[in-house]
């Protein structure tokens, strides 16, 4: 499952002209359930590329997250703030145990990342990583806790740990695209330090 794609993509994997594609991309457009954006790609005219509005998205409900808020604003009401960092914390250890356990042995960046993407598109983030010239990337193309990180940033501050420790104290990882802030995705940033 792809997060964003281009008119041509979605003709082909649907087996229809472009035309055809383009047709009800328009149609989606007209009732805000699709967004574009134009990206230059090098020579030539620039790719548009479609992905789900907000109000898109909100045409797959997920009832799971609206429990998920719901007992994050009772811990925090019953029980406080203390209580749900807690939380977060046992959830963090117990994730970055797993993580660690799959890397423990692996010294390479590029074979780090690969079993950290696969281990997070099991679960859901759709993720992948590439290099780039000085750094790399870790792209997560969806969040299966999104509500939940929402309501208490606390989960996203918790990975941007994980991460941190999973890639080792000779790199730097920073987070460079957020979802929450409206971005089409989170992406990490990987640098090694200097």
């Amino acid at each position: 499952m792809r997060r964003e794609a281009t008119a041509a993509l979605i003709a082909t994997e649907l087996a229809i002209t472009k035309e055809g594609a383009r047709k009800h991309l328009l149609n989606l457009a007209n009732q805000n359930l699709i967004v574009s954006n134009s990206r230059s790609e090098g020579i030539g005219r620039p790719s548009t590329y479609y992905s789900l509005s907000s109000q898109g998205m909100a045409r797959f409900p997920d009832s799971h997250a609206d429990i998920t808020v719901q007992l994050l604003q009772s811990i925090k009401h019953v029980l406080g703030e203390n209580a749900l960092n807690l939380l977060i914390s046992d959830r963090e250890s117990k994730v970055y145990q797993k993580y660690a356990e799959a890397v423990w042995d692996i010294e390479s960046i590029e074979k780090k990342l690969e079993v950290i993407a696969a281990k997070r598109t099991e679960e859901g983030y759709m993720a992948e990583w590439r290099k780039e010239r000085d750094h790399y990337l870790l792209i997560e193309n969806h969040c299966p806790i999104c509500a939940a990180a929402t309501e208490c940033q606390g989960f996203c501050r918790s990975e941007l740990t994980n991460f941190q420790q999973l890639v080792g104290p000779a790199y730097v990882i920073s987070r460079t695209e957020y979802i929450i802030d409206n971005a089409p995705r989170c992406t990490y940033r990987i640098m090694e330090k200097k």
